[in-house]
């Protein structure tokens, strides 16, 4: 019987200021007793927080028409030493957002190859793929197993790029397990809600999250606990907000260099817990085969593919000898 997602759904709780608001509430302040080129950057920066976390001096002063020693002079009339200690203050609300945007600056500046830049994401996804290997709790990703084997409905959630991942997820889990349902995608957030409201006490959720986190994911993996579903969290590391409302947790470090996260180490862990599951379920070799049978009318078979090719060739070299019978001239 499915209780009321919101029937244990924490009281509000009021967070503390971040650092961007800190920021507004300080040029906000200042506004009355600026100058009219201040006021138009202060107007820009309440407008455009995130992006100004990210520009130059010179980026923001070409922004609203001034200087660089006017940008300079508004960052000290709102009680900063210089912009560098301005744009530390508001970078500071957006550390795990702004981090991949700093990276990729930080490689533009460095002249690089393409080729280059191809080894080098290569390597790092080989170095995350041997620190899954080594890191991943061996004993962890088998009670993950048990639990997904005897869970009588196995829920899947992820969105940005992690909601691939759940698709490929459930795509693994499927000849395995009786009710695979990927959340992620269609109908967005309400839908997994309404999903979710139907799951009872024994099913699973698997939530995957990695910086930078989509609060649906993880709005949702806390409603789900709440609801009594047992809550999988892959993301990157204890630390996660992720984390912090799953009942077991699988860390894997995703980083890359220019963009917030690296995928390769997390499929491979998701193709992992697939097999993993494929050899501990029972019957799992005629299911595979029935799966295998049911699709086969969507699969080109290579052999057939093969034979096909060679008889078209094989009747495109007679169509060609014939014409060329018919086109030789009559001795006289």
């Amino acid at each position: 019987m499915s209780r009321s997602l919101s029937a244990h759904a924490p009281h509000a709780v009021r967070t503390p200021a971040s650092a961007d608001d800190l920021i507004s509430a300080r040029i906000a302040a200042a506004m009355p007793t600026l100058t009219p080129i201040h006021r138009r950057m202060g107007a820009f920066v309440l407008a455009n927080l995130f992006r100004s976390a990210t520009m130059r001096i010179d980026e923001l002063a070409g922004a609203v028409g001034a200087s660089v020693a006017t940008a300079n002079r508004f960052a000290r009339a709102l009680g900063f030493s210089g912009y560098p200690a301005f744009r530390e203050a508001l970078v500071r609300g957006f550390e795990a957002t702004i981090a991949p945007v700093e990276r990729l600056r930080t490689a533009l500046e460095s002249p690089a190859s393409g080729a280059e830049v191809f080894d080098a994401s290569l390597a790092q996804a080989a170095a995350n793929l041997r620190l899954a290997q080594t890191s991943v709790d061996g004993a962890r990703a088998e009670v993950i197993v048990e639990m997904i084997l005897a869970a009588p409905r196995v829920f899947v959630i992820g969105y940005g790029a992690s909601a691939f991942l759940a698709g490929l997820m459930e795509h693994g889990l499927t000849p395995y397990c009786s009710n695979v349902q990927s959340l992620a995608l269609m109908g967005g957030p309400s839908h997994a809600a309404r999903r979710l409201f139907t799951a009872s006490r024994g099913d699973v959720l698997i939530a995957i999250a990695f910086p930078r986190y989509v609060d649906d994911t993880i709005a949702l993996a806390r409603l789900a606990r709440d609801h009594g579903l047992r809550v999988i969290a892959m993301t990157d590391s204890t630390a996660s907000p992720l984390a912090q409302v799953a009942d077991l947790v699988l860390a894997i470090r995703a980083e890359r260099r220019l963009a917030a996260n690296c995928d390769t180490a997390v499929l491979a862990v998701i193709e992992a817990l697939c097999d993993a599951v494929a050899h501990r379920a029972k019957r799992s070799v005629e299911a595979a085969s029935g799966l295998t049978e049911f699709v086969l009318p969507w699969l080109v078979a290579p052999s057939l593919t093969r034979e096909h090719t060679e008889h078209a060739e094989h009747a495109k070299r007679r169509t060609h000898a014939k014409r060329t019978i018919h086109t030789e001239p009559r001795e006289s």
